[in-house]
């Protein structure tokens, strides 16, 4: 008997039709602990939901996302109410969540906010601890899986900004048990024997639990102690890790670190000659203002005549000269002449002027005498002229 095959689209619709007829999956009430979530910039939630020994992909659309009062992320404990169907296309069964509510949070969130917590209270994310990137560094030093697209990115793209970089890989796991160790003992060999300028420590997107080395406080001290600055790009743009906030420098995905790292040479080759164009420019301003300012020097009267303005003031200086002597005579003259005048009223009023008419003046003792009584008989008296002095007694 000969059986006809059927196409693997066939038998995909043919389970997805049994699963659609069982009125049990039609309604199903699980609970379960995030993992690998996704927010779809169209709106729609793609998850794993797990427990301690299984797990299974929910998508829940943007039209029901509107229902939503928190924000789902991984390692939150969740129950959900939805259908499961096969989606035809990749032969895989899913919950299609009509609903969802929280219900707590995972062990491992819990663990990763706690350490979170422990390490923000001793300061390990301060800014005030964190070192400035190196503008052009020679060697970068990139800790990730020597397989996978992360290394590629990031060496295609540091070599692109800057040919002449040196990528310098030391190949770590990223995830699994034992990686946090290894993770931090190579960030300790690369400061020992300084292997790099700067380190990436990088690695894809993945659940909470792919990423959880990255949350070990075994490495987020060893990035702390680092003196080598570390530039942290690991998962996609909406995880953070503990290395995220240790390192010194955040980065969305490996490729942004290696551009946060790497100077792009042509970029900064347009900048040069951009400034020497400027530098350029202001010389030739610089130039012509001097010039002018030259000419200017040359065409001006004191340039041309520079003892000009010196004899002027020698003039102006003389004729100072003269209007103060012309001003002390003056003043001498007139000071003569009131001289005069005061002389001649003192000559006016003198005595002596009164002797010329015939009188004298009687002294006895160096002491005028005013009247006759106040003279005795043979006293020496001394008579004054006004041509001289005699001396007399009095009979």
């Amino acid at each position: 008997m000969k059986i006809n095959p059927i196409s693997v689209e066939e038998l995909n619709r043919y389970i997805k039709n049994k699963v659609a007829d069982d009125e049990f999956l039609n309604n199903v009430y699980v609970k379960g602990e995030i993992s690998n979530f996704k927010h779809h910039y169209t709106g729609h939630m793609y998850f794993t939901l797990k427990d301690e020994k299984s797990l299974i992909k929910c998508v829940m659309f943007k039209s029901s996302t509107a229902t939503l009062n928190f924000v789902p992320k991984d390692g939150m404990k969740v129950l959900v109410f939805g259908t499961v169907s096969v989606f035809e296309r990749d032969g895989v069964y899913q919950i299609y969540c009509k609903a969802m509510q929280e219900d707590g949070f995972g062990d491992l969130y819990k663990a990763y906010e706690e350490l979170k917590r422990k390490l923000e209270l001793e300061g390990l994310f301060d800014e005030k601890h964190k070192k400035k990137i190196p503008f052009m560094p020679k060697i970068v030093g990139v800790l990730t899986s020597n397989t996978g697209a992360v290394i590629r990115d990031i060496i295609n793209v540091s070599t692109r900004r800057n040919p002449n970089v040196y990528i310098r890989l030391y190949p770590v796991p990223v995830q699994g048990a034992g990686a946090g160790i290894k993770i931090a003992d190579a960030i300790k060999i690369m400061n020992e024997k300084k292997l790099a300028d700067v380190i990436i420590l990088a690695r894809g997107g993945g659940s909470l639990e792919d990423l959880w080395p990255f949350n070990e406080e075994i490495v987020a001290r060893s990035i702390y102690e680092s003196e080598i600055p570390i530039v942290s790009a690991v998962g996609h743009e909406t995880d953070f890790s503990i290395s995220d906030f240790v390192a010194d420098l955040r980065a969305p995905t490996p490729s942004a670190a290696a551009e946060l790292v790497v100077t792009d040479i042509s970029e900064l080759e347009n900048k040069i000659n951009l400034y020497q164009k400027r530098l350029k420019m202001a010389l030739k301003r610089k130039t012509e203002v001097m010039r002018l300012r030259y000419e200017k020097c040359l065409n001006s009267k004191v340039f041309k005549e520079p003892l000009s303005r010196i004899n002027d003031y020698y003039m102006l200086i003389e004729n100072y000269i003269k209007s103060l002597e012309n001003n002390s005579l003056k003043k001498i003259k007139d000071s003569k002449l009131d001289a005069t005048k005061i002389i001649t009223k003192l000559d006016t009023l003198s005595p002596l002027k009164t002797l010329t008419r015939g009188f004298c003046v009687v002294e006895s003792d160096k002491k005028i005498i005013t009247n006759a009584k106040s003279l005795e008989k043979d006293t020496q008296i001394d008579i004054r002229f006004h041509d001289g002095k005699v001396k007399a007694k009095v009979l």
